[in-house]
C-alpha cells in the first residue's frame, strides 16, 4: 500500500483528499480512473504526456483509465485560465482531432487497461430537462469563485452564459462514468471539484481529485506551449526531438526526469549522487534523452540519436538527414540574412543578422561573419543555423 501511494504521489501536486485515495486503494477494487482531454489540439507535446504518465502510473497497478475525450465540452470551449471567450470548433474538426489523440496516447497508456470515451454518448441525450436538471445542482456564486471568472466579471469583461456549462458538463461525465479518481493539471482544480460535489448531488461516492503540475518548456521559465515554441512534440524526428533535450540545463533536466521518466525515484536519487560525486551532468542528461526517444519512438533510437549527436557536436560532422530544397531568386544574387527568413531558418532578418554577429551561422561548415554576405544565384550549400538547424539549399 505505502509503495502504491508513494507511487501515485510522485510528481503530483494535490490530492483531494489523501484519505480518501487511501480508502479506495484499500477497497482492493479496480478503481476507475477518469482523465478528460478536448480535442481541440491534437498533438500532443511532453507537456501534456505529465497527465499521461500519471494514469500510467495506476495503470501500472492494475486501475482502469478512461480516456475522456470531450467530443460534447470541445463546442464549448474551456475558459480556465482565459480572459475571453473562446471559439468553438465544429463538430468534423473535433471528429478529425479526436482520431489524431487515439493514435498518440497509446505511446504512453496501456491498451488493455485504457478504455477510450467521448462524452458526447450521455451528454447529447440530455436535452433541455437534463440539461436544466443539472445546473440545478450548482449556482453562480460558486461559479464566480473560479479565478478567471471572477476577474473577467470584476474587469466587465464579458462571460457567456454557455462557459457556465463546461465544468457543469465536465463534472457529469464524473458521474456518468462513476469515476472513482479524475486527474488533471493544476489549471483544472475547478472543474475536477466541481465533478466532486455533483457526484454527491447524485448520490455517489465522490471522486478523489488529483492535480498534477505545469511542465516548464524549453526555457525553464514558462509552460511548455506551441505558442511560446519552447515544445517538444511526441511526434518529432528522434534526433530533433534529442537535441532538444540535450539542450535543457541541468536544472531543469531534474524536474524532467521527475515528471517525465519512468525511472523509480530511487534510481533519480541515485544519478543526483553520482553527479554530487563528480560525473558530468551531460551523460545523465543522455539516460533522460535515450528514455524519451525510445518512448516515443522504437526502442534502439535513442542510442542511435545518442551516437549522432556526439558525432554531430563533438566531432563537427553533419546529418545524414539534411533537407534539400530550391529557392528562386529574382535578381544575380540575395543577402544571406533574407535567404534565411525566406527559407524559415530564422524569423526575421533582423534574426538571422543577430545570429550571424554572434557566430550561429555556418554555410558548408565554416562559419559566416559577414552580416552583408551576399549569396549567388546558381548556389549550392549546406547552411546551419545554431546547433540543430540544417538545411541544403539551391538557389535558381
Amino acid at each position: 500500500m505505502n509503495e502504491a501511494l508513494s507511487l501515485i504521489k510522485r510528481g503530483t501536486d494535490e490530492i483531494l483528499t489523501e484519505s480518501d485515495l487511501k480508502k479506495k486503494l484499500e477497497s482492493g477494487k479496480q478503481l476507475i480512473i477518469k482523465a478528460g482531454f478536448d480535442p481541440t489540439a491534437p498533438d500532443l507535446h511532453l507537456g501534456h504526456t505529465v497527465l499521461l504518465n500519471k494514469l500510467r502510473h495506476f495503470q501500472d497497478l492494475g486501475h482502469k483509465v478512461i480516456f475522456l475525450i470531450g467530443d460534447f465540452t470541445g463546442q464549448i470551449g474551456d475558459p480556465s485560465g482565459k480572459n475571453k471567450t473562446r471559439p468553438t470548433l465544429s463538430s468534423d474538426e473535433l471528429i478529425e482531432n479526436a482520431k489524431t489523440y487515439e493514435k498518440q496516447v497509446f505511446k504512453i497508456l496501456k491498451k488493455e487497461l485504457t478504455e477510450v470515451r467521448f462524452n458526447s454518448e450521455w451528454c447529447n441525450d440530455l436535452g433541455a430537462a437534463g440539461l436544466i436538471g443539472l445546473a440545478s445542482k450548482y449556482n453562480v456564486a460558486r461559479m464566480l469563485e473560479r479565478d478567471d471568472f471572477n476577474k473577467r466579471y470584476n474587469a466587465n469583461q464579458s462571460i457567456a452564459l454557455h462557459e457556465f456549462l463546461y465544468p457543469l458538463v465536465q463534472g457529469y461525465d464524473s458521474v456518468a462514468l462513476n469515476a472513482d479518481v479524475e486527474c488533471g493539471g493544476t489549471d483544472q482544480k475547478f472543474n475536477l471539484l466541481v465533478g466532486r460535489e455533483l457526484q454527491r448531488a447524485y448520490d455517489q461516492e465522490p471522486q478523489v481529485v488529483l492535480t498534477v503540475p505545469i511542465l516548464e518548456g524549453l526555457d525553464g521559465k514558462n509552460k511548455m506551449s506551441k505558442s511560446l515554441d519552447n515544445f517538444i512534440g511526441i511526434d518529432e524526428r528522434p534526433e530533433e526531438m534529442f537535441g532538444k533535450i540535450m539542450s535543457i540545463s541541468d536544472e531543469l533536466m531534474w524536474r524532467w526526469f521527475e515528471l517525465l521518466s519512468f525511472i523509480s525515484q530511487k534510481e533519480i536519487n541515485n544519478l543526483r549522487k553520482q553527479v554530487d560525486e563528480g560525473t558530468n551532468p551531460r551523460d545523465i542528461k543522455f539516460l533522460l534523452a535515450e528514455e524519451l526517444v525510445d518512448r516515443f519512438h522504437e526502442t534502439g533510437q535513442g542510442a542511435s540519436c545518442r551516437e549522432s549527436f556526439l558525432q554531430r557536436f563533438q566531432k563537427g560532422s553533419l546529418p545524414d538527414d539534411i533537407k534539400e530544397i530550391s529557392l528562386t531568386i529574382e535578381s544575380d544574387s540575395i543577402p544571406l540574412t533574407n535567404l534565411l527568413k525566406n527559407t524559415d531558418m530564422t524569423s526575421s532578418t533582423s534574426e538571422a543578422m543577430r545570429l550571424i554577429k554572434q557566430g550561429g551561422v555556418k554555410i558548408d561548415s565554416e562559419k559566416v561573419l559577414d552580416p552583408k554576405k551576399e549569396i549567388q544565384k546558381g548556389s549550392e550549400a549546406v547552411y546551419q543555423v545554431g546547433k540543430r538547424k540544417f538545411l541544403k539549399i539551391r538557389t535558381l
